[in-house]
């Protein structure tokens, strides 16, 4: 496998130094997702970026639920996240879920009114957002800002108690409607949701924002750095604002790094379900989405992922990332992994003339020529083969080096094979291919030696077996437009193949291998050997620019 120097990580320096200063002794971070949707590959960097850290430090990372939106979180994908985080081959220390501090969460709220910090507002969203300022212009004050401590508790109490309809009041934080940054503008941090919750049921009709109740979460835990995406930098001060008025001490640090951004690609969670709901793909785990489980079900090993975040390393600025790395990754780790065998994508008849009919024998064929003491298996050989349609040619073009007229090719692990003719449909369609084979030319013979250019595969026409096999093209072009513009609608081709017997003999669910000259195929997750499908993993040709 190829060496690749690591990237210098910033945030494994800031740890550095906060150990050398006595800052910290032991270190603790966490992986927070909101389960709303299914992790998909930019999320997969947060989790080795937070995960690594454990392991590098001997520290302990979380596994909590930012469950504090119920109308749209679901416990199909808390158990989804599970299973990608453990996939990706990480285990939590302890599992936490926001909805576990709602009534701590609550009661440092009423402490931030207490102390004046905190008012109930009438305001709507829409006014609140009118009222907050531009990044020249400051905010407005609410004409609710200057309620008593009395009557905000009050009214607090009686959101808590379900008095208000969704909208009608929210709490703010009272901080600056002056401040250069905008998110210190009095934001919200209670708001009013009449919705069920996936574990709190209908306890709560309020619930914290994401804002106030981040920073509590981790400093609750005693979380040392909180590692999160580049968009949250603006509310880092936000973040020290509540754990410091909250009174909390030691106080968790925010680190930001730039998000994942990959060609072909999107990473919006809004977008993904619009192509699940919409019927573009096949669900959550369809092969062609970014998300874990569709990697998964398309057959990513999930070391090749780690592999592939731990080469782009951990970056301050944001910047796109080309499909191709990840890919070469994929190969590189299959490369050394997926045992070879032969399978005919297009299927052309080839007769030998001259090899005796109903005679058979085997030949030995490699299983991964890369992988020390991974053996052979044998294919047999006969009469009447398949190979693939684009291996022979009748008119073939300048430096064609498979079967043509006047021409010679290799059988895989077999005989040398000389072109004799060929049939044709009225369409000037080749239908089938003839041939006769060199005697004594396998590997070892007297006519071993005979110089030819092309090795082509092949099955045997009287034992292979059938197979479905789905081929992908990436599902998002790479253009401008909206989401349903930019949709490859013809990311997904259906190919009945003809495969040697030894693939579907021996493969299970999940299990990978290199189909000679072809790519590499994943049998899929429901695998049946009397229906028999494979979904491409990724092709031979590496498109990365090392």
């Amino acid at each position: 496998m190829e060496e690749f120097a690591k990237p210098t990580n910033f945030i494994e320096d800031i740890i550095d130094a906060d150990l050398k200063s006595g800052k910290h002794t032991f270190i603790a971070t966490r992986f927070p997702p909101e389960p709303n949707g299914y992790l998909h590959i930019g999320h997969a960097k947060a989790v080795c970026i937070n995960f690594g850290i454990k392991e590098k430090y001997h520290g302990t990372c979380n596994l909590r639920f930012d469950d504090t939106n119920p109308s749209k979180e679901d416990v199909e994908y808390v158990n989804s996240i599970q299973e990608d985080i453990k996939w990706l081959g990480f285990e939590w220390d302890a599992l936490y879920y926001a909805s576990d501090y709602f009534e701590k969460m609550y009661s440092l709220a009423e402490g931030l009114i207490e102390k004046g910090l905190a008012y109930v507002c009438d305001l709507s969203a829409e006014e609140i957002s009118k009222t907050r300022g531009t990044l020249t212009e400051p905010g407005v004050n609410s004409p609710y800002r200057d309620r008593s401590v009395e009557e905000n508790l009050r009214l607090f109490r009686e959101m808590r108690a379900g008095k208000y309809d969704d909208g009608e009041k929210v709490l703010r934080a009272k901080i600056d409607m002056a401040a250069n940054n905008i998110n210190m503008r009095d934001p919200v941090i209670y708001r009013i949701v009449k919705a069920p919750h996936h574990r709190q049921g209908t306890k709560w009709v309020i619930y914290p924002m994401y804002d106030f109740a981040h920073p509590l979460e981790d400093a609750i835990e005693g979380i040392t750095h909180s590692c999160c995406s580049l968009e949250f930098e603006d509310h880092r001060p936000l973040y020290d604002w509540v754990v410091e008025n909250c009174g909390f001490n030691p106080r968790p640090r925010q680190i930001e790094f730039a998000r994942l951004n990959l060609t072909h690609t999107i990473m919006s969670k809004r977008y993904l379900r619009q192509l699940v709901e919409d019927g573009v793909v096949e669900g959550w785990n369809d092969p062609r989405m970014p998300t874990l489980s569709g990697m998964r079900e398309r057959g990513y090993p999930a070391e090749a992922i780690r592999d592939f975040c731990s080469r782009i390393g951990v970056a301050k600025a944001n910047s796109v990332v080309d499909i191709a790395l990840l890919e070469h990754c994929v190969r590189e780790n299959l490369n050394e992994n997926a045992t070879r065998a032969m399978a005919v994508l297009k299927p052309l008849k080839l007769i030998i003339e001259n090899y005796p009919e109903g005679a058979t024998e085997t030949v030995e064929i490699e299983n991964n020529p890369n992988k020390e003491g991974a053996g052979t298996h044998t294919a047999t050989f006969s009469r009447e083969l398949f190979i693939e349609e684009s291996d022979f040619s009748l008119n073939p073009p300048a430096k064609y080096f498979r079967l043509k007229p006047g021409g010679m090719v290799r059988l895989k692990g077999s005989y040398i094979v000389e072109y004799t003719g060929c049939d044709v449909d009225e369409n000037d369609n080749v239908k089938e291919v003839r041939c006769k084979y060199i005697e004594d030319s396998k590997s070892g013979g007297a006519n071993a030696g005979i110089k030819v250019k092309g090795v082509i595969h092949w099955v045997n026409a009287t034992d292979c077996v059938d197979v479905t096999v789905n081929r992908f093209d990436y599902l998002i072009n790479d253009v401008e437009g909206d989401l349903m513009d930019r949709v490859n609608k013809n990311s997904k081709t259906v190919v009945r193949a003809k495969a040697e017997k030894f693939i579907v003999e021996n493969a299970k669910a999940y299990d990978r291998f290199q189909f000679m000259r072809q790519g590499y195929y994943m049998a899929v997750s429901t695998f049946d050997k009397s229906a028999p499908v494979f979904n491409e993993v990724v092709g031979l040709k590496d498109s990365f620019n090392k």
